[in-house]
């Protein structure tokens, strides 16, 4: 007995109702054995519905392929209700790695010419969801004529199959130009958001297009200049903003014909500023309105006060509720930070405050912010809020954080020392995630600051004395020890409260250093060479120091075993070269 084919509604409800994978795949199996066996012997009146389960089947991630050609036979039929199918399976079933797809250009070319309402739509639908360039060569011209037709229905699809068409195809943008000039003047919604759609397509690809709609700027600002002060219609205001979408196209257009021509963006500055004041921002809508009015400022030549206003209004988001919003607002001003630094520099307070925000992607762009409008004047204040924000930033951020306050200390630095104590508190603070020439950098600032060794020493030995956890903090507390330890032990700091240090205590620090499990290779080779400096350095005797360095001479690592072995030698063969006295 055979069993009959199911109903789609059938057909849906028993793959729902399957409670496993493996009876789901065995209703599709049978039910794709059906179609099979339908596509080849069945009804050809009912093949729509056939191939309406397969698209079905198709959706939920199983093989259909063999329904391509079915879906040519329903489109090049002559009813209605074969077309629509056909030409949604297509749109599913067909793309360009298809050499099927081309077999079906001139039923389309017969549909759009047909007349029939209905039926272009569905044949424009398709071209422009997975029209080729090929198909777009050959269909250009009757897409053309469509985009003129009485009917609003059919324009609106032709103008967006229109923009698949440049899309794929660039060079056609000649013959879509004419019609475009004429669609401008359309007062229907759909035609002029598409219309503006598509110049945006015809002038970025198209170097004539872009000279050739130039001319239209006037009319353009004047379309949305009655959009924001009388409005269009209520049928398409969003929370009390006029037609939003079609102000943001108009905008985006306004910004690629007015990029890098004086006269266009001329024309653009007034209308700029009435939308920029006039438009509501209590809503999301007008958001969308003001912060594409701020791009096409940003990208335009426009005056100078209306870029500030522009910066203002991006400081008016970073106070908006909406964490988008604000995260909008930082990444805008970061753009806008070489060009309008002053303008920018005015809301530094509250791009500060933005460091403290709980989305760890606005504190990113913040902090990419704060890092950039840091300045000469500015430095001392900055650091400090940056410092502050080091200690108690994610894990993920520290390693940008510390990276950026040691490169702007770098280069604003005011002085010597104080950039000296910078490095050393970010050290102090996140010294993992410094970058590696950090340590590097620093022993050179310390070592060209003659005036600052005893000082840099006395700090370096108090913040080793209480972490040594740190590697790069200690890298170089162990370098500027073995380099200026007799400083260390004099114990003259005018500037630092005098604290007594002997020779035992520094001894002591770098063999904890050295037999800390959490010292790196590295670390350790920073420590045995400074003990073996202060060999020439300190008045006692030295039998501690060449009892720890040949302790290091069987060491597993290579590189501390080689230089164990070395100082050794130098002990053993060479001791009788050192200066009796006067060594400091």
């Amino acid at each position: 007995m055979v069993v009959p084919s199911l109903k789609l509604q059938d057909l849906i409800e028993e793959i729902r109702g399957a409670r496993t994978q493996a009876q789901e795949r065995e209703v599709i199996q049978k039910e794709c054995a059906h179609i099979r066996a339908s596509f080849r012997d069945g009804d050809p009146m009912l093949r729509h519905r056939q191939l309406a389960k397969l698209l079905y089947v198709h959706m939920l991630g199983y093989p259909a392929h063999f329904g391509q050609m079915e879906c040519l036979k329903l489109i090049a039929s002559s009813r209605f209700t074969d077309k629509r199918v056909g030409y949604l399976g297509a749109m599913l079933l067909l793309d360009e790695r298809h050499d099927a797809h081309l077999l079906i250009t001139n039923s389309i070319k017969n549909d759009l010419s047909q007349g029939i309402q209905p039926v272009q739509g569905l044949a424009l639908c398709t071209l422009s969801t997975m029209g080729s360039a090929e198909m777009c060569r050959d269909l250009a011209t009757e897409v053309e004529k469509l985009l003129l037709q009485p009917s609003p229905y059919v324009r609106k699809k032709a103008i967006l199959t229109a923009v698949h068409m440049i899309r794929k195809v660039p060079e056609l943008s000649n013959v879509f130009l004419p019609p475009c000039a004429k669609l401008l003047h359309e007062r229907h919604h759909g035609i002029l958001l598409g219309t503006i759609t598509l110049i945006t397509e015809l002038c970025e690809r198209s170097p004539e297009a872009l000279r050739h709609f130039r001319k239209v700027v006037p009319q353009l600002a004047q379309i949305l200049r009655t959009l924001v002060t009388t409005g269009c219609s209520t049928e398409h205001s969003i929370s009390g903003v006029s037609d939003p979408f079609l102000q943001v196209q108009i905008l985006r257009l306004l910004r690629i014909l007015g990029r890098n021509h004086e006269e266009s963006s001329e024309t653009m500055n007034d209308l700029l500023a009435q939308v920029a004041t006039n438009t509501d921002t209590s809503r999301n809508a007008g958001n969308a309105v003001l912060f594409e009015t701020v791009l096409t400022i940003m990208d335009i030549r426009s005056a100078a006060g209306l870029r500030v206003l522009a910066v203002n209004i991006l400081g008016r988001f970073l106070h908006n509720s909406d964490r988008n919003i604000r995260y909008v607002a930082l990444t805008s001003l970061l753009r806008l930070v070489q060009s309008d630094h002053s303008a920018v520099q005015r809301h530094r307070p509250t791009v500060v405050e933005c460091l403290q925000e709980t989305d760890a992607s606005l504190s990113r762009r913040a902090l990419e912010l704060s890092l950039a409008l840091v300045n000469g004047s500015n430095v001392r204040a900055m650091m400090q809020e940056l410092q502050a924000f080091l200690e108690s930033c994610p894990p993920d951020l520290r390693a940008d954080c510390a990276s950026g306050i040691l490169l702007a200390a770098e280069r604003f630095a005011p002085t010597k020392r104080w950039h000296i104590d910078t490095i050393l508190h970010v050290l102090t603070t996140a010294g993992t995630h410094v970058r590696d020439d950090a340590v590097a950098n620093l022993t050179r600032l310390i070592g060209g600051a003659q005036e600052l060794h005893a000082y840099s020493v006395r700090r370096l030995y108090n913040a080793l004395a209480e972490d040594i956890s740190q590697q790069p903090l200690v890298q170089v507390a162990a370098w500027c020890i073995g380099e200026y330890g007799d400083l260390l032990l004099q114990g003259n700091f005018e500037e630092i409260e005098p604290l007594q240090v002997e020779e035992e205590e520094v001894l002591a620090l770098l063999e904890k250093v050295l037999q800390s499990h959490m010292s790196l290779p590295a670390t350790r080779g920073y420590a045995l060479t400074a003990l073996m400096k202060l060999s020439t350095r300190l008045r006692g005797d030295n039998n501690r120091i060449r009892q720890v360095v040949s302790i290091y001479g069987s060491c597993l690592d290579v590189e501390l075993q080689q230089r164990a072995v070395e100082y050794d030698t130098l002990f053993r063969k060479y001791d009788h070269m050192r200066k009796s006295e006067g060594h400091f």
